[in-house]
């Protein structure tokens, strides 16, 4: 006779989910969708976040809102829309922006004399605002963040790597000096490079950006970069030094301490909600989902395995969620009128990672078994069985374990492909096949850069000085900086 442990291990973990390794693209879009993290919305390239998926992103603003608050930021928010008239004040901004813009032509029934922008984002919008609120170096440091959605025309989409509509925060700074502002920058890309490794479980090389690759009217931009399974890169956050281009765009001026009037020195940052898409792509396996305790909706799920009209089994499994949850941790108890199998199978799939599993057997032992979701079916040290009594304060541990975990499986597969050929050849060849991260001495031209675009389709993600060789790999003028190049989303 079958006992439950070989009935339940004998069914698949997770049906119609392609292998990972051979149809990324494929293995994405079905998780996203089989999870219910997303839906597809009745407009072109939009998708309907549904109440799981936006649960992990209420997870990353938390954890992102805490640090900017920290850090003296306060939230506010800005019109979606925006004048033509306005946003063509900054030039080079607006030209950056164009492919991307969409336009409100029509009010009602009547038409704009204006064309309105839905925001692709929103420095034109808050550097007006900016303008009325500084007067006096004491009206500064101003430190402004928004959370907000914003629209940009693309042509080919995919959920939370890119859609027309997405959503994210960005922050907006102005300074009395350059000083302020540059360190500002580095703060904020140093706060993104800690949600990225500490939350979202995912390592990224911090860098700046190259000439051709930075925002339109940035004297800098600074952004984390990380390494998706296929080998390409995923921008997860950026952070921009406008110097005074912005203020004085926009009339952002102020009197200085010694009763000069000078413009203000502003800085811009965000990250969207690209960067579930990186956690859902660098740890999902052919199981689905994997989601690092910190950013996942629930960290426990707990599910009993009654039989017949018992209810000790029920009643146990009641009294240890609201047990965990008073502990502060984030539980789920599915009590669902499903199999212990099919909740099993789902919550795999879904990526939470602890599953309790609470049964008969187990309530005669005063015990549970806890199933760690990072851990291959059956791999040892995938379940543990421990008292009842004590399930609270062995998950706070077992947690911390999966967090590191994670982290160090994505960490291992980083710098296995971080590659650093030695010619031109062999770097050309590396990054047409989108080894990884390609690193070498680079010259920093943006001529070298077209060249290398045009041969392989990938681009420097970011650079950093100093240079480690004498000569730039692809073109071999002298090296300035050390770069990352790869193919990218």
């Amino acid at each position: 006779m079958q006992t439950r442990e070989d009935e339940l291990e004998s069914e698949p973990f997770v049906k119609e989910i392609p292998p990972k390794a051979v149809d990324l693209p494929e293995w994405y879009q079905t998780v996203c969708y089989k999870a219910e993290l997303v839906s597809l919305a009745p407009v072109r390239g939009c998708v309907v976040l549904r109440p799981y998926g936006y649960g992990i992103w209420e997870r990353l603003v938390a954890e992102l809102d805490v640090r900017f608050k920290a850090t003296g930021h306060e939230n506010a928010y800005f019109p979606l829309l925006i004048p033509e008239s306005l946003l063509a004040r900054e030039q080079e901004h607006v030209e950056g922006f164009v492919p991307e813009v969409a336009w409100v032509t029509q009010g009602g029934g009547e038409a704009l004399t204006e064309r309105l922008a839905i925001r692709p984002t929103s420095e034109v919008t808050i550097m007006t605002m900016f303008a009325k609120w500084v007067q006096s170096y004491r009206d500064l440091p101003l430190l402004i963040n928004q959370w907000c959605n914003v629209v940009r025309w693309e042509k080919r989409t995919r959920p939370f790597l890119r859609t027309l509509e997405f959503l994210w925060q960005e922050g907006h700074t102005a300074h009395a000096n350059q000083a302020e502002a540059a360190e500002e920058v580095q703060r904020m890309l140093g706060v993104y490079e800690d949600v990225a490794e500490n939350v979202a479980a995912i390592p990224v090389y911090a860098g700046e950006k190259s000439e051709s690759e930075r925002f339109p009217g940035a004297l800098h931009t600074y952004s984390i970069e990380a390494l998706m399974p296929d080998g390409r890169a995923l921008q997860a956050g950026t952070s921009h030094e406008f110097g005074q281009n912005f203020a004085r765009a926009y009339n952002i001026e102020f009197t200085a301490d010694d009763q000069s009037l000078q413009h203000a020195w502003t800085t811009s940052w965000g990250m969207s909600w690209r960067m579930i898409g990186a956690a859902i792509m660098v740890h999902g396996d052919d199981r689905g989902l994997r989601f690092p305790p910190k950013l996942a909706p629930y960290q426990v799920v707990i599910v009993p395995i009654v039989r017949g009209e018992s209810t000790a089994v029920r009643d146990a499994a009641q009294h240890l969620y609201e047990r965990l949850r008073d502990d502060g941790y984030r539980v789920r108890l599915d009590v669902r009128d499903q199999s212990p199998g099919w909740k099993f199978n789902e919550w795999e799939m879904r990526g939470v990672p602890v599953r309790i599993e609470l049964g008969v057997r187990d309530l005669e032992q005063g015990v549970a078994t806890l199933v760690r979701r990072d851990r291959a079916f059956k791999e040892e040290g995938q379940k543990t069985t421990v008292p009842l009594a004590e399930v609270s304060s062995r998950l706070a541990a077992l947690l911390d374990d999966i967090q590191t975990v994670l982290f160090e499986q994505a960490e291992g597969f980083l710098k296995s492909h971080t590659l650093r050929p030695k010619d031109q050849a062999e770097f050309f060849k590396l990054l047409r096949e989108r080894a990884g991260m390609i690193e070498i001495p680079w010259c920093g031209r943006p001529e070298c850069e077209e060249h290398v675009k045009a041969e392989t389709s990938g681009a420097t993600r970011n650079v950093r000085p100093p240079a480690q060789g004498p000569r730039c790999v692809a073109c071999g003028e002298p090296a300035n900086v050390q770069a990352y190049f790869a193919q990218a989303y």
